[in-house]
């Protein structure tokens, strides 16, 4: 029978922060350097610990990663679940949920883009890619179906179908914005993101709608920080 590994059993304290510090590690150097160029040496080095040490937690560079992998899901998570406020209108519902996604999309970019590149080829990571991607798209579809219940979406639409393809609008923009450094006001891209939104599931805008209702059209510098 294989001698199960010290994170599979209970650690204490001194090996919590010790399998923290190796998590921690590696998701910097991912960042950094990508998935394929990271090596394990480089890991247990930017933690500061032996290179065997990382083996005491961990079986593979795979694993590190799927660990550093759960830490964002549960990020984006608890993104996805803060509310609005009772009151607040569709339209607003929108800009803040848009708002929350590109807001967390900008602090996680770069492992974002570690696990999209590493999914086509890992089912396992395909399945993390497709599991944080689904927090926000599902709670797109709930918002859209509900919009339809009160009648102020457009029935027709099919609400899966239609919230996947407005959050990879959203989920781009933010990939070339964030990732790439394409330069977009703050302000302006929330407002324009919203309006496409928001006319896409069939909402009718008025001037009640604040500045979503006739959104800027000029590019000022880059305000990535201000969202």
């Amino acid at each position: 029978m294989r001698e199960r590994r010290l994170g599979e059993r209970p650690l204490t304290t001194r090996g919590r922060r010790t399998r923290n510090a190796l998590v921690e590690a590696a998701r910097e150097v991912f960042e950094e350097k990508g998935f394929e160029e990271t090596r394990v040496a480089e890991v247990a080095a930017r933690a500061r610990l032996a290179h065997g040490t990382f083996y005491t937690y961990f079986d593979s560079k795979d694993d590190v990663l799927h660990e550093v992998a759960k830490g964002l899901t549960a990020e984006m998570f608890e993104a996805s679940r803060s509310g609005e406020p009772a009151d607040a209108g569709p339209v607003d519902r929108i800009r803040a949920s848009t708002e929350r996604f590109l807001r967390v999309y900008r602090d996680n970019a770069r492992m974002m883009h570690v696990i999209e590149q590493v999914s086509p080829r890992n089912p396992r990571f395909a399945h993390v890619y497709l599991e944080i991607r689904g927090l926000f798209v599902d709670r797109i579809a709930s918002g859209i179906r509900r919009l339809q219940k009160e009648g102020a979406a457009d029935p027709a639409l099919d609400a899966d179908t239609a919230a996947s393809m407005l959050g990879g609008m959203v989920e781009h923009f933010a990939r070339v914005w964030f990732l790439h450094g394409q330069e977009h006001d703050a302000d302006n891209a929330l407002e324009t993101a919203t309006v496409l939104w928001a006319r896409g599931i069939g909402l009718e805008l008025t001037p009640a709608d604040g500045d979503t209702a006739s959104p800027r059209t000029s590019r000022g510098p880059s305000a990535a920080g201000a969202v």
